[in-house]
């Protein structure tokens, strides 16, 4: 792919603004979750909080702010910059996650001081124990960002053509990026992505952060990227909520394949794989910017595979992998979980098990595969904590005499 060549922010911008999108509800959840949380822990701590209620009140508005300004600019209304991203999204995206954990912890204090007769002094001392944690955790959570893992794994598939065994293919996912991202670590993921050299590349939905202009960002940082199969893309629901048109146009002057719903041969010493991507379920949601064009179609997606070939399919959402694999999918890449962005594998177990299944790892179900990458980046705020960023490189290997579909550590 020659960057040269490309011209992302010149489609961007031919865009017209869609139309608006459902503010008062959005902004009536952020109000009630936030400001609801801030409330609770306000009547608790108010005795000891500087000016009261008036703190409390102002601290509210502050916090649910920068609800307007995300609104605004994913209905395309203006372009936020990596200042207005780092200092004004990000302390927007911890108030959501943090206020109603510590307005949690306050409570459960309170609760437990009451038979001792002394509930506010125990609420105190829960937030002041509780803030230090989750300070700590907030801090480990941000060094898990800044260093991703190459994962190698060995994929087994009955049925593939000897002239694709020891195929390589590279597999990023969730990349996020924006104007906010740090150039540095783009740099490493690509640098990584060309030291695995793969046959395929695969970037399996979400590559932007929610704005269509965000493609030049990632044209800037991985316009280069090459492999001698091709690199392909998927939607991912960022990809859609950004504006599919714009992104879709935009990965495509990189020169990349991007699937909606097909499939493509790939041919070697006279056999051929089959590569599929498929939409995802946001363009059902989500029509604005082309997004229904996005929306996911299983049976058009494999309607071109033959009976019995091996067929590697892009799906951001894994939860496409059973209607997949059903209709001859042979290996399912996805991504959209992030692992929750918080995660115990020696437990197999993280938070975004909690919304999605499956939502990690490796799955088979009659010989059909999944593999689920934990992202190659975050979204929201700059925290993974027992789940790295990853780029996942797999190997294909023909099935021995009676060896089953399997993924394994390489």
């Amino acid at each position: 792919m020659d960057p040269g060549q490309t011209n992302p922010t010149s489609v961007i911008e031919a865009i017209e603004p869609s139309p608006r999108l459902p503010i008062f509800s959005i902004l009536a959840f952020v109000t009630a979750w936030v400001g609801g949380s801030i409330l609770l822990l306000g009547w608790i701590l108010h005795p000891v909080i500087p000016g009261g209620w008036i703190s409390i009140l102002l601290f509210i508005g502050f916090a649910i702010a920068p609800a307007f300004a995300i609104v605004r600019g994913l209905d395309n209304r203006f372009y936020p910059s990596a200042t207005v991203r780092i200092f004004v999204f990000r302390p927007f995206w911890y108030a959501m996650l943090i206020a109603p954990l510590v307005a949690l912890v306050v409570v459960i204090g309170f609760l437990l001081g009451i038979p001792f007769g002394a509930p506010r002094a125990a609420a105190y001392l829960a937030v002041s124990i509780g803030s230090v944690l989750l300070l700590v955790a907030i801090v480990a959570g941000y060094i898990g960002t800044r260093k991703h893992v190459v994962k190698e794994l060995r994929v087994v598939l009955p049925g593939l053509p000897k002239s694709f065994d020891g195929l390589r293919i590279t597999q990023v996912s969730d990349l996020h990026v924006g104007p906010q991202t740090s150039t540095n670590f783009l740099e490493r993921i690509a640098a990584s992505i060309k030291q695995s050299k793969p046959d395929l590349i695969f970037v399996t939905g979400d590559q932007v952060d929610d704005f269509a202009k965000d493609v030049a960002v990632f044209a800037s940082a991985f316009g280069e990227l090459e492999a001698p199969l091709g690199v392909f893309a998927v939607a991912g629901n960022h990809d859609v909520y950004a504006g599919w048109n714009a992104v879709s146009a935009g990965l495509s002057d990189l020169g990349m394949t991007v699937l909606v719903n097909e499939s493509v041969p790939i041919v070697r010493e006279n056999t051929r794989i089959w590569i599929a991507g498929i939409g995802d379920p946001a363009g059902s949601q989500w029509p604005r910017g082309g997004g229904e064009k996005a929306s996911p179609d299983i049976e058009q997606t494999m309607r071109s595979v033959p009976d019995g070939e091996v067929s590697l399919v892009l799906a951001h959402n894994p939860a496409l992998w059973q209607g997949l694999a059903q209709q001859g999918a042979s290996l399912t890449l996805s991504g959209h979980t992030h692992y929750g962005q918080l995660a115990i594998p020696s437990l197999n177990w993280n938070i975004a098990g909690v919304f999605v299944s499956p939502s990690m790892g490796v799955h088979e179900a009659d010989g059909k595969l999944l593999y689920i990458n934990p992202g190659t980046n975050y979204w929201g705020p700059p925290f993974r904590m027992g789940t790295p960023p990853e780029i996942t490189v797999l190997e294909l290997r023909c099935a021995l005499p009676g060896e089953a579909a399997a993924i394994t550590v390489a």
